[in-house]
């Protein structure tokens, strides 16, 4: 063995590491159901909704479905967690229910360590467990005592993540992860303050001004009207385009989508049908990830009152997700005649009938 081998095998081989720390506020929200078997009365798809609460430095609610929030979790109770409050960047969340048997005053947050990592993006986003239990396994278990059970949902919001040096290895600088990207904060208030805005919309009375490279940028529509045969006939036109058939508020929320990849603040009586409208927006300038979002939004808007104009409008804008989530609602006998007695059914008889014979073929199968 040459002498330069040997000395290359004595050589020890560098080391280093580190641990990547996450820190998160937690907390826990304790919901009592009492007087259970009244609440079995909720059609399947409705919530009883919790007093809002605080954690992380953001208001969240619990939404109790007694009957579950679709038809597929009709035998089941549903459980969800709520934001309730629009916030400037995604909120990266952990959180868990489960059943307790008493409340107990300071009791010990629960570790989530094994709990996914869940994304809330704005206003009356959710996520929970559609099917938390069986109503017949908790009528038959130890958790409904006088007619009431508790449940308990734990709630980590992660703030942020930083890199340290373990102890043992070798000294090194210690470096923190960059922050989150802020970029739709910063397109946010280029939309807001129309700071070298050079396209104006008008649209149902009221006017927009915009970015024509942001919006070719995020819509091939855009890209081709903007930059394409509408950039000529815009000047002819004093430099305004004119949106027809769509109204203020839905281009509005539009743009912010535009701008900001997010969805705007919206009041929750209005979500059902601003999100059909926006659904129509996004298919008529192609916004897929908008479309796609819209359509998992209206899934959990489906009940007997709105079928009738969510199913046609998934039919004409080929949203098969939705489509087969207003079928498998129409599965339920209940939901069925709920629907067939509901004012809208003519309406939907008369918008769709191709819809119609293909639901009744799906229902005799």
């Amino acid at each position: 063995m040459s002498s330069s081998t040997a000395a290359s095998k004595r050589r020890k081989l560098a080391r280093s590491a580190s641990t990547i720390i996450a820190t998160a506020s937690k907390g826990y929200h304790i919901l009592k159901i009492d007087g259970y078997s009244h609440t079995k009365a909720k059609p399947t798809g409705e919530s009883i909704e919790s007093n809002t609460f605080t954690v992380g430095d953001h208001t969240w609610y619990i939404g109790y479905y007694p009957n579950g929030d679709d038809s597929e979790c009709s035998a089941y109770i549903s459980l969800f967690l709520f934001l309730n409050e629009t916030v400037p960047k995604p909120l990266e969340v952990q959180y868990d229910f489960r059943f307790i048997d008493e409340v107990v005053e300071e009791a010990p947050p629960s570790s989530l360590a094994s709990a996914d990592i869940v994304t809330f993006e704005c206003r009356n986003d959710c996520s929970g467990y559609p099917k938390f239990i069986k109503r017949e396994d908790l009528e038959r278990s130890r958790h409904l005592k006088d007619d009431s059970f508790i449940v308990r949902c734990d709630i980590a919001v992660i703030n942020k993540f930083r890199v340290e040096e373990l102890a043992n290895a070798p000294t090194t600088t210690s470096v923190s992860l960059p922050p989150p990207s802020d970029l739709h904060r910063h397109f946010g208030y280029l939309l807001q303050t129309e700071k070298g805005a050079d396209v104006v919309f008008q649209v149902s009375g009221e006017t927009f001004k915009a970015h024509r490279c942001v919006l070719a940028a995020r819509s091939p529509v855009f890209s081709a009207e903007l930059f394409g045969q509408m950039k000529e006939s815009d000047a002819t036109a004093g430099g305004v385009i004119h949106i027809d058939d769509m109204e203020a508020h839905v281009f509005k929320a539009m743009l912010f989508f535009v701008y900001t990849d997010s969805l705007p603040e919206m009041g929750k009586e209005d979500q059902t049908a601003m999100f059909q409208h926006m659904l129509v927006a996004a298919d008529r300038y192609h916004l897929e990830r908008l479309k796609l979002i819209c359509e998992h939004k209206l899934c959990r808007c489906i009940k007997a009152a709105t079928l009738a104009t969510i199913l046609p409008l998934a039919e004409q804008h080929h949203c098969q997700g939705l489509k087969k989530a207003c079928f498998s609602f129409l599965s339920s006998p209940a939901n069925l005649a709920a629907v067939l007695a509901s004012d809208g059914f003519e309406h939907l008889n008369a918008s769709c009938p191709s819809v119609i014979k293909e639901l009744i073929a799906k229902l005799g199968t």
